[in-house]
């Protein structure tokens, strides 16, 4: 894929997450994957994104730099909501929360292959229990 195909798929992946289009999951990632470094099947990624959205409904990522390398693509992006049901462990207190995610991908087949995602997590539990 070229960067701008890279750039459409990554952008139509992060609109689906928006939209909860999670039946759509398997035009981006392949049946089987990593995620940070673990043997993963979609089916399980698509479990974690559901349980993170049925307690945080307002879940959004918006893309704020994208960088292209060959078959892999690194984002920066700024993740926000509000949990309404118990999330990582904390009750939900009204609190919302706007953290940086960093993300590489692997594209293969023209699905993710491999993907990793890092979040500040101390910032994420202070600003749901400030």
């Amino acid at each position: 894929m070229s960067d701008n195909d890279l750039r459409e798929f990554y952008l139509r992946y992060i609109a689906e997450l928006n939209a909860h289009g999670f039946d759509r999951m398997d035009g981006f990632i392949n049946d089987r994957t990593t995620l940070n470094g673990e043997p993963a099947t979609r089916d399980d990624l698509i479990a974690v994104q559901k349980a993170d959205v049925a307690a945080v409904p307002d879940l959004h990522w918006e893309v704020e730099e994208l960088i292209f390398d060959g078959d892999r693509l690194a984002a920066r992006l700024i993740n926000t909501g509000t949990p309404v049901e118990e999330w990582l462990g904390v009750a939900p207190t009204g609190n919302s929360f706007e953290i940086v995610e960093h993300a590489i991908y692997q594209v293969s087949g023209g699905r993710f292959a491999h993907m990793t995602a890092l979040h500040d997590g101390g910032e994420l539990l202070r600003q749901l229990t400030a």
